[in-house]
């Protein structure tokens, strides 16, 4: 096959080869329908044989896609490929390809200009795979090569499917192989296939945990990670994944739990879950927490199986979009992180995202800025008594910390090197710049936190901040900012009696110039004094920090972040940033909520779109004529309770059976994050299909038209009249 690899192709091929009945036409018809597949323009389908599985035409053409049909091999042709392509002008190309044809007859084709193969599919059917291996051999060799993804039909217990992943990886080491049973699931247990190759190996988990650990969204001041879902691929996967927690995190008592149908009180498990104030913060979750379920406090989704459903992938994101007021450390909720493992990002052609920043607990960073100090310490002009035994201290406290590590744990075990030298108070005596670089680097984000007040070790970070600061002979205007005004907040509760004993200390720094003159012993005397009377300033005149202690503070400047930055150069990031900062908005939080606009509205929304951000030109050229509403209604979402006061008539309604409340629930998810409902195609496929089609569920039709109606009024309000 002859291919300009100097030019990216026009027309992209996928080619879907595998035996007759293998599950090629199932896995189409699921593929072409799907979303993530629906792009502008034709598809051509070519089908090369017929199996007992075939396509509705008509439906085919609701997703852009028109079928051919070759009867004989020698029909299939480089002539007839270039009619179908005048023919049809396709966007892209699917080959359904006959499975006794020779695949390396159609690769030694010359394609229509333009078109080059894009992806390469195998089917097989577990049940007859050793029949035709033994049998047609050369054609399922052909098959397979230069394949990315093969996948196993109806595969069972007893069948050997470790081996026949390795019959596939001789022939193209690079494909990605798949086994699924009746349903499209993977069996329970599959002996040593290959999900246990790498879902169920314990040293994957141990990796995956560790970076949900290491880089999660925390809280408490990053003591504690935020609220969790691990989604696992079922019962046994999920309690391998506990089992590996509870040995590489043995003092997190109560943190994991597994929450699946297996679990006697699930329901009690969920709210357990849903208090922000209990235990667990991570959710082992089979099926049960993947959709339905409204927990604001979720901070970190872990995609630990595949998602073959789109509708259902963007659902299982729905647990981490919900907003929650003063969530982080004061903050409200404005970010929740994903971790994809099983690349199912990739699988819907969606973009990846960016990656999470180099998170570090509070007791982390507080020991980095510890072991900096000691660094600073080491000059000739800081060789005073006082001095010299505030840096014993220290190092006698940063060597403590590394030998309370446990050696055992995934994590540390990766940077015993480190752990091993910074373990001795003798190897601090002297320290170099580079030494700095490593504790930052290798150590200082395996730290445990201290069963310590987070107020308290805040302010500890506070002053060491200053502190280093002083010896850096940096700026700390801001860091002095932050500790006048927490000791100002302690001067407003001076009648509790600890506060009143620090009467004279507090009044020196408010009025007195104590901070002028002061050097570290002042500092230090500061910090030692008041640390534990932070405690007592209501959460109400909690301070917001801005200090980063992940920069390297030897260098740092003090500034003001910047809102203009490399990511928001082009309209489309400016506008879709914006309207995310500005949901309190009149006009945004009516869209959000589902009150209707009207005509003042949308001059507001134009004001904003086409004369604050950017032009009305450069939002078309983005957007076409999309109506201002719905691009704004499509970012923010719907509110959970405007979308459930929408469809309370039908929620509510004692008249609906539970498959009928199970398919309007499902609607309000879909519309809570996607902001409206327009293509109805989606109803058609899982999750809205997992208890039955529409026809099925709804017998009487005049129900559906009824909820149909509701969802275009939702979607209309989006617009004004």
């Amino acid at each position: 096959m002859e291919i300009d690899m100097m030019k990216e192709p026009d027309v992209m091929v996928y080619l879907m080869t595998g035996f007759l009945d293998s599950g090629k036409t199932q896995f189409l018809n699921f593929t072409l329908s799907q979303d993530y597949f629906q792009i502008d323009g034709k598809t051509l389908l070519i089908l090369c044989e017929e199996g007992e599985e075939e396509y509705d035409p008509m439906e085919m053409l609701k997703y852009g896609v028109v079928i051919e049909t070759v009867e004989d091999k020698e029909d299939l042709t480089e002539e007839w490929l270039e009619e179908m392509n005048k023919k049809h002008e396709p966007e892209r190309v699917v080959i359904e390809y006959n499975g006794m044809w020779q695949v390396s007859e159609f690769e030694k084709m010359k394609l229509p200009a333009g078109w080059a193969i894009e992806q390469k599919i195998t089917t097989v059917d577990a049940s007859t795979f050793q029949m035709y291996l033994t049998n047609l051999k050369p054609l399922f060799v052909e098959m397979v090569k230069g394949a990315e993804l093969v996948l196993f039909n109806r595969c069972e217990d007893k069948k050997p499917l470790a081996g026949y992943r390795r019959s596939v990886k001789v022939v193209s080491p690079q494909a990605e192989v798949i086994f699924e049973d009746e349903n499209g699931e993977m069996p329970d247990s599959i002996g040593s296939a290959a999900l246990n190759e790498w879902l169920f190996n314990e040293d994957t988990i141990k990796k995956v945990l560790h970076i949900l650990m290491t880089n999660g969204l925390k809280i408490d001041y990053g003591n504690k990670i935020g609220k969790t879902i691990i989604f696992a691929k079922n019962h046994r996967h999920a309690e391998k994944i506990y089992e590996v927690f509870g040995k590489e995190y043995p003092h997190l008592t109560g943190y994991a739990m597994v929450i699946d149908n297996r679990l006697k009180y699930a329901q009690s498990a969920i709210d357990e879950f849903s208090d922000s104030k209990k235990l667990p913060q991570i959710a082992i979750s089979v099926d049960m927490l993947d959709t339905g379920i409204d927990v604001p406090e979720v901070l970190n989704l872990v995609f630990f199986k595949k998602v073959m459903s789109k509708a259902k992938f963007w659902q299982m994101i729905g647990r981490g979009t919900r907003l929650c007021p003063a969530l982080m450390d004061g903050e409200d909720k404005q970010k929740f992180y994903i971790f994809d493992f099983c690349g199912n990002f990739e699988f819907f052609r969606m973009n990846k995202g960016r990656a999470t920043a180099n998170m570090i607990a509070l007791q982390g960073a507080i020991f980095q800025l510890e072991f900096e100090i000691a660094y600073k310490l080491q000059g000739a002009a800081y060789q005073t008594e006082r001095l010299i035994t505030y840096r014993k201290s220290l190092v006698e406290h940063m060597a403590g910390k590394v030998q309370e590590l446990n050696r055992e744990n995934f994590a540390v075990r990766q940077h015993l090197k480190y752990v091993d030298i910074y373990a001795v108070e003798e190897n601090y005596k002297v320290l170099t710049y580079e030494d700095t670089l490593a504790v930052r680097d290798e150590l200082s984000p395996l730290i445990r936190p201290e069963n310590d007040d987070a107020k308290a070790l805040r302010f500890d970070a506070l002053l060491y901040g200053i502190e280093l600061a002083y010896l850096a002979e940096k700026k700390y205007g801001r860091g002095r900012k932050d500790l006048l005004k927490k000791v100002s907040a302690l001067a407003g509760i001076s009648n509790i009696p600890e506060i009143m004993m620090q009467a004279e200390l507090i009044d020196k720094i408010l009025h007195g110039g104590y901070l002028d003159n002061a050097g570290i012993p002042e500092f230090e005397h500061i910090r030692e004094n008041l640390r534990d009377l932070m405690k007592y300033i209501p959460d109400a005149d909690r301070m917001i920090y801005d200090t980063n202690f992940d920069d390297e503070i030897l260098n740092m400047e003090w500034k003001d972040s910047e809102l203009e930055n490399d990511d928001l150069k082009n309209y489309k990031a400016k506008a879709e940033y914006y309207v995310r900062q500005h949901q309190d908005n009149a006009v945004i939080a009516k869209l959000k909520t589902n009150i209707p606009l009207d005509n003042n509205d949308m001059r507001t929304l134009e004001k904003i779109l086409w004369s604050e951000v950017g032009t009305k030109q450069d939002y078309e050229a983005e957007y076409g004529q999309k109506p201002l509403g719905e691009f704004v209604r499509e970012i923010v979402g719907l509110d959970m309770n405007a979308a459930k006061a929408a469809f309370a008539q039908y929620l509510d309604d004692t008249c609906l059976d539970s498959r009928q409340i199970y398919f309007v629930n499902q609607i309000v998810e879909y519309i809570v994050h996607n902001g409206m409902l327009k293509d109805l195609s989606v109803l058609q496929e899982s999750p809205f299909t997992d208890q039955g089609s529409i026809v099925d569920i709804f017998t009487d039709l005049n129900v559906w038209l009824g909820i149909r109606k509701t969802i275009e009024q939702v979607n209309a309000n989006a617009i004004a009249a």
